[in-house]
């Protein structure tokens, strides 16, 4: 097991009362398995998210990461040196090339990366499907599905062992949808990260190992 949501409680103060975004949630998830966290819009998923990827903060709860509680390792530290995040709308940085968002988390993890951290950007956008030409592109000059994929280079980057993605292929087609999904099997079941993915998508959901659903603050599994 390398993450565990424990107890966790997640609410919006109104007035008097309190509204449950999630309410006793307890989750483990393992490296080699893809996850799928499903829910309506408005279920609390993304703000499930949030939470283990250490974006915000529970009322009260753990998330536990290696056995080790994430608020004692440092929020900072754990996205820094943990987890590889990947959002809907890409969130790259448009000045810069391709390559060059690669590189960004590369200058400021504490993991160990090889010296010549510009040959090992080249290979994982090469790897995802991004040949050189294109990875010297400033990122607002290619496709969607294009910077997806360097998002997830980028997040693979550190080489974390933890890949988190909220509504990955909410702005794609579905063929390129298919391919960004075969991309995140291929990370868990052959490089034994533990990706876990939220979306509203039941297609997406069947091709995972294992889905979580959200519905009312309530979390609930089915493999």
């Amino acid at each position: 097991m390398i993450l565990e949501a424990k107890d966790l409680n997640y609410y919006y103060q109104d007035g008097e009362s309190r509204r449950y975004i999630l309410k006793d949630t307890n989750a483990t998830f393992e490296k080699g398995k893809f996850y799928t966290i499903l829910g309506q819009s408005g279920s609390g998923k993304t703000s499930f998210l949030a939470l283990l990827s250490a974006l915000d903060s529970p009322q009260s709860g753990a998330i536990m990461f290696s056995g080790k509680d994430i608020k004692q390792i440092g929020y900072d530290k754990y996205r820094r040196n943990n987890v590889g995040i990947i959002f809907q709308s890409y969130n790259l940085i448009p000045a810069l090339t391709a390559v060059e968002n690669v590189l960004v988390p590369m200058s400021i993890t504490e993991n160990e990366i090889p010296e010549d951290k510009k040959t090992v950007a080249y290979n994982l956008l090469d790897y995802i499907g991004i040949v050189k030409s294109k990875a010297d592109r400033l990122v607002n000059k290619l496709s969607g599905g294009e910077q997806q994929r360097v998002a997830i280079a980028r997040a693979l980057a550190t080489n974390v062992e933890l890949i988190l993605a909220d509504e990955p292929t909410g702005n794609l087609d579905e063929e390129m949808e298919q391919e960004i999904i075969d991309i995140f099997k291929k990370l868990a079941h052959e490089h034994q990260k533990c990706v876990i993915v939220v979306t509203h998508s039941n297609e997406i959901a069947q091709q995972s190992d294992q889905t979580f659903h959200l519905k009312k603050g309530v979390l609930s599994s089915h493999e």
